[in-house]
C-alpha cells in the first residue's frame, strides 16, 4: 500500500540586500488522493441506513406472505383439523404440524395443508391435503434423527394436534400448528388470523388444552405500540 508523502523543499539564495526564502511543499499518490475521514463516515453511514432498509424489506416480504396465507385459509373449506384428521386416515401416526400453505403465487402448485406426520422409528411422512375438499394431494416419506426428542416432548401429553388446532379456533382461523420441543415450556404453537385483528400466536397446554397467548407475541405487540 503506498502512503501519501509530504516533501517539503526549501532553497535559500543570499542576495546582495537581503535574502528570500521559498518553501514548497508537495503532496502525491500514484493510486489517488486517499478519501476524507468526513466521506468514509457518510459512506459508513449510508450503507447501515441501506442495511436497515433492505431488512425492513424482507420482513415487510415476510408478512405479506404470513398476509396471503391467511387470506386463503379464512376462504379454505377445510379447517387445519380437518385437514390434520385427513392425513392420519391417509398415513397413521402422530401428527406433529400443520402448516396452510399458499402456492400459487409462486406456480410451485396448489395451495395445501401440509401435514408432518410422525410414524414409526425415525420416519416422518409429510402430507398435503387440498383445502377445497380435503383429498391427499401427495405424500412424501423420509427419516430424520429428531424423532427422540418429539416423542419425549410428547411423552405424558393428552392434547393432540388436533385438539389444539380446533381449541385455539375460537381465537380466528387458525393457520398453522406446531409442536414446540424446546425448553421448560413444552406446548402447541398455534397462528390464528382473524378478520381486522390480523395474526397472532398463541399456546396450547400439552395437557390441559388451555390457549394462553404467546409471551413473545405479546411482547413483539408491546413494542409495535411503543414505536407508534
Amino acid at each position: 500500500m503506498k502512503r501519501n508523502i509530504v516533501i517539503a523543499a526549501v532553497t535559500a539564495a543570499a542576495l546582495i540586500g537581503g535574502g528570500t526564502a521559498t518553501a514548497l511543499a508537495v503532496s502525491g499518490d500514484s493510486e489517488g488522493t486517499a478519501p476524507r475521514a468526513a466521506d468514509m463516515k457518510v459512506t459508513g453511514a449510508q450503507a447501515q441506513a441501506d442495511d436497515r432498509d433492505d431488512d425492513r424489506d424482507d420482513v415487510d416480504a415476510r408478512d405479506d406472505d404470513r398476509t396471503d396465507d391467511s387470506a386463503a385459509a379464512n376462504s379454505a373449506k377445510v379447517t387445519a383439523a380437518d385437514a390434520i384428521a385427513a392425513a392420519l386416515k391417509h398415513t397413521p401416526g402422530t401428527a406433529v404440524s400443520v402448516d396452510y400453505d399458499d402456492q400459487d403465487g409462486d406456480d410451485r402448485g396448489p395451495a395445501a395443508w401440509e401435514v408432518d406426520v410422525l410414524g414409526k422409528g425415525s420416519t416422518w411422512h409429510s402430507v398435503r391435503i387440498d383445502p377445497a375438499n380435503g383429498k391427499v394431494l401427495g405424500s412424501q416419506t423420509e427419516r430424520e434423527d429428531d424423532t427422540a426428542e418429539v416423542r419425549a416432548a410428547l411423552k405424558g401429553s393428552s392434547v393432540t394436534a388436533q385438539e389444539a388446532a380446533k381449541a385455539a379456533a375460537a381465537k380466528g382461523t387458525v393457520t398453522s400448528v406446531d409442536l414446540d420441543d424446546d425448553g421448560r415450556d413444552k406446548g402447541w404453537d398455534v397462528e390464528t388470523h382473524a378478520s381486522g385483528k390480523g395474526e397472532h400466536d398463541w399456546t396450547v397446554d400439552l395437557k390441559t388444552g388451555k390457549v394462553s397467548a404467546d409471551k413473545a407475541d405479546d411482547s413483539d405487540d408491546a413494542d409495535d405500540s411503543n414505536d407508534d
